[in-house]
């Protein structure tokens, strides 16, 4: 299927979702990042601020502007805006290779360990303040987890094909209904965003879907093959080799923007309102607003 037929099929499922509203796609002749509108700013206004140069496989970043970095040795490192070094996660061989790093709340910092399906809640100097395992709850195949507004921790169970809410103490505290009743084609998310009273899962096979808090699906958004998928307010972002994407949410707003030259060969991008950071092989590229 061609990218005009992808983009044509997302349109008319928007419209069916959305209901009627100006459809209106816009590609930037300058090359920006996909920022919100507020706060949108060409790439050429972005300068790299600093650089950590050193070998980084992931990393993520919190509210406070505070960036978490994972080596090759499985290290997880807490620094502040400026680089400096806070504090030191160093038991890396309890569980295994480490998945996923959430800091969405930098008071409980989630690390996942796939491999043996649990999960550790950390505090701001990074000390264990909990252990969640899955498996005693029989989810014994999870890609995604993420925090969920109200504390507690969304994991997708790829075999009950169902999104679950579970507690600190590994109750089960909600669950949707089983996703093979509900599609043709059950997903496979490989990230869940909780923001703005709904929860985003992310299939790259099969795009974006969004439910509420009580587990009703949203919408459908048929927007496959995107990185780094992610979400600030109402603006769903990712990205492929050559774009920058930006859909707004209830809209037929599909912004379409060429990766600036500073941010090519990056393994990874995450855009905040104000700084862009771009892993590379050689170190995290921190950009910041002149």
């Amino acid at each position: 299927m061609s990218e005009a037929q992808r983009y044509l099929i997302f349109l008319l499922l928007a419209v069916s979702v959305a209901g009627p509203v100006c459809a209106q796609q816009s590609v930037g002749s300058t090359p920006q990042s996909p920022l919100p509108k507020d706060s949108a700013r060409p790439a050429s206004a972005y300068t790299m601020s600093r650089s950590i140069s050193t070998e980084i496989v992931d990393f993520t970043v919190d509210n406070l502007g505070n960036i978490y970095t994972l080596n090759k040795d499985n290290q997880l490192k807490k620094l502040n805006a400026a680089g400096d070094s806070l504090a030191v996660f160093n038991d890396v061989r309890r569980y295994g290779k480490i998945s996923s790093i959430d800091a969405t709340n930098p008071l409980k910092v989630l690390v996942y360990y796939r491999e043996f399906t649990t999960i550790i809640e950390l505090d701001r100097y990074l000390n264990i303040i909990n252990t969640v395992d899955l498996r005693k709850l029989n989810i014994l195949q999870a890609k995604a987890v993420s925090l969920a507004y109200d504390n507690n921790i969304w994991v997708y169970d790829e075999l009950d094909a169902k999104l679950k809410r579970i507690g600190d103490d590994g109750s089960l505290v909600d669950q949707t209904t089983d996703f093979r009743q509900l599609f043709d084609s059950v997903p496979d998310p490989i990230v869940i965003r909780d923001q703005g009273g709904l929860v985003y899962l992310y299939d790259p096979a099969k795009g974006v879907y969004a439910f509420d808090h009580y587990g009703t699906l949203k919408t459908h958004l048929i927007l496959p093959g995107w990185q780094d998928f992610d979400v600030i307010d109402k603006s769903i972002l990712g990205r492929d080799n050559s774009k920058f994407y930006k859909y707004q949410l209830g809209t037929l707003d599909m912004q379409e923007e060429p990766i600036a030259a500073i941010y090519q060969g990056a393994l990874r991008i995450r855009i905040t309102p104000t700084v862009v950071y771009v892993l590379k092989k050689t170190g995290l590229e921190i950009y910041s607003h002149k």
